[in-house]
């Protein structure tokens, strides 16, 4: 009775799930589907979709980058130390997750745009945010952190911490200790959170196109062209992006998913 039932609840569960999967891969199917290659070919040629496409991968890369830099440290405190006000940091790290992008866009603004101080301060060395790359960059910077952040968390706290203070009574630096012992072990979460801002990145259109409508990334692009030309014209942009998504991912995900042992 009790492996009937099991039998049928993973039957159940198989259904569940495949109408998930098939909710998220009909409509890319059906968009692709509708391309034909010969469309698919001139929008390979157009300068202005390569330009794109290439601005938001550039784009969310530089993004990606900036959040390692003080993502990882900020991550490594917060799964090695307790202090007052943790809880209200980790809140604040999720709060982009929440907040509707396009009032991110609008707050940002506030902060960067060419009347505020910090914009005015970094016009003077040349650096504008207002329909700039560094304005693209930091709105997805913005929406994506907490993917980073709660990733990298998760993969120190999986690491045990007496590994790392075995290797300090060995004679290691803390540095040391967290190069050597911590970075290594929790470096699968820390890449699969790089992976998930990169991608959370290439996707940002709300934040973006009102801090920087130009120059346009994909999904700005995308926009425009439907508004001004309908379907038909914007559908082969959609049709790249997905085929250029789809091969991309899956290169990262098997390269960064952990080697199975035979």
């Amino acid at each position: 009775m009790k492996a009937f039932f099991g039998d049928r609840m993973r039957v159940l569960f198989v259904i569940l799930g495949s109408l998930l999967i098939i909710f998220v891969v009909w409509p890319l199917l059906r968009t692709v589907m509708a391309t034909s290659p010969a469309v698919l070919w001139q929008t390979i040629l157009d300068e202005e979709v390569r330009q794109s496409i290439i601005l938001t991968f550039y784009a969310s890369m530089i993004a990606t980058g900036l959040a390692f830099v003080c993502g990882v440290p900020l991550a490594y405190v917060l799964a090695r130390t307790d202090f007052a006000g943790k809880q209200l940091i980790q809140g604040i790290i999720d709060v982009p997750i929440v907040v509707p992008h396009s009032a991110a866009g609008i707050a940002l603004l506030m902060v960067f745009g060419r009347r505020s101080l910090l914009g005015q301060a970094f016009g003077l060395v040349g650096i504008r945010f207002v329909s700039a790359v560094p304005g693209i960059v930091i709105a997805m910077l913005f929406v994506s952190l907490s993917f980073l952040v709660n990733s990298a968390r998760d993969g120190f706290e999986a690491v045990d911490p007496r590994l790392e203070r075995v290797a300090r009574t060995l004679g290691a630096s803390p540095w040391r200790a967290f190069w050597g012992v911590a970075f290594p072990l929790a470096w699968r979460s820390i890449l699969s959170g790089m992976i998930l801002m990169w991608a959370r990145g290439l996707s940002e259109f709300g934040a973006v196109i009102i801090l920087a409508y130009h120059p346009m990334v994909a999904p700005v692009l995308l926009y425009e062209r439907f508004e001004s030309f309908g379907l038909n014209y914007a559908r082969p942009v959609a049709t790249l992006v997905i085929l250029i998504c789809l091969v991309t991912f899956v290169v990262l995900r098997v390269t960064a998913s952990p080697r199975r042992r035979a």
